[in-house]
């Protein structure tokens, strides 16, 4: 059964890419568990990975490496280290 629209964090994915986006342009290199540490949690957890595929094709960020998470319910699985595309270089 679905949730109720009212209970919905409809303004989650705006706030995660707002966050991708800041950390993008600070030029350290970043992972979800990053993104799950600063941001509260999203209404479902396949929104995450969502976020990162926007930010991508936004050409915010691009993936460099992979690592294991850090994340319990992952059971240290792999996952994508993240840059900035422009990091730390405002146009």
């Amino acid at each position: 059964m679905a949730s109720p629209a009212a209970l919905e964090d409809l303004d989650w994915p705006t706030d995660a890419l707002n966050w991708l986006e800041a950390y993008a342009w600070s030029g350290l290199d970043f992972t979800a568990d990053d993104l799950r540490k600063s941001v509260r949690p999203a209404p479902h957890g396949n929104m995450v990975g969502g976020v990162f595929q926007a930010a991508r094709k936004l050409g915010i960020i691009r993936p460099i490496g992979f690592t294991e998470s850090n994340t319990p319910s992952r059971k240290h699985s792999v996952i994508r280290v993240w840059r900035g595309v422009n990091e730390g270089v405002r146009q």
